[in-house]
């Protein structure tokens, strides 16, 4: 069954869909500057980490990716890109300022991949899934490609996160709450719990005790 939701050429979507493709290019930009990296390096970290979870999304659900179609999203990459270049050189600052715009874009594509794969006519479940897709696919390419440990591998509450903010989204969705409180509720929550891990240390309980799981 597909969800009742509405159309993603709203102009909320248009701006959201800009901002979490800039908030994960930012984060791509700040891995290449921890790693010194020239210019050409940075956006290409940030155009990667930008577009990497829309593109999985839209090849999985057979629709045209969204970016080909539409190079503003890549002028958003390099912008981004441009503006970390150009701002701080303290290592403590880019490590905050990764984390903090890795939580805000994740909360963010996790309703806008929900959302698109509802336009698309998917399902409410795979909807969900494309979701958390769309939120956690950015950041573990962006970790490959900097030779860092995926967040995916540790105990820290990341892609729980990303679940929480699809799943409101869908389930509002279905309960016929009326656009765009589905959006906003599911960003602000799926934010919320991505901030407590980062702020708090939440985590959830391993399998068997052990130290090593999925957040």
């Amino acid at each position: 069954m597909a969800l009742d939701l509405p159309t993603l050429d709203v102009p909320l979507f248009q701006l959201a869909d800009y901002a979490g493709v800039a908030l994960f290019a930012a984060t791509g930009a700040l891995a290449a500057a921890r790693l010194r990296h020239d210019i050409v390096t940075f956006g290409v970290f940030a155009a990667v980490t930008g577009v990497g979870g829309g593109t999985l999304r839209d090849l999985l659900l057979g629709v045209p990716v969204f970016w080909v179609g539409d190079s503003g999203y890549l002028a958003v990459s390099l912008l981004a890109a441009l503006a970390v270049w150009l701002t701080g050189t303290g290592p403590a600052w880019r490590l905050t300022a990764l984390l903090w715009l890795d939580a805000v874009g994740l909360a963010a594509y996790a309703v806008m991949g929900a959302a698109k794969a509802t336009a698309a006519g998917a399902a409410p479940l795979v909807a969900l899934t494309m979701g958390v897709m769309t939120a956690t696919f950015g950041g573990i390419v962006r970790d490959v490609i900097a030779g860092e440990p995926s967040i995916l591998l540790t105990r820290e509450i990341y892609a729980t996160a990303a679940l929480t903010g699809a799943a409101t989204y869908v389930g509002l969705g279905l309960a016929g709450v009326p656009s765009p409180v589905p959006a906003l509720a599911g960003a602000a929550l799926a934010f919320a719990v991505r901030a407590g891990a980062l702020a708090f240390g939440w985590t959830l309980p391993g399998f068997g005790g052990g130290n090593r799981t999925e957040g």
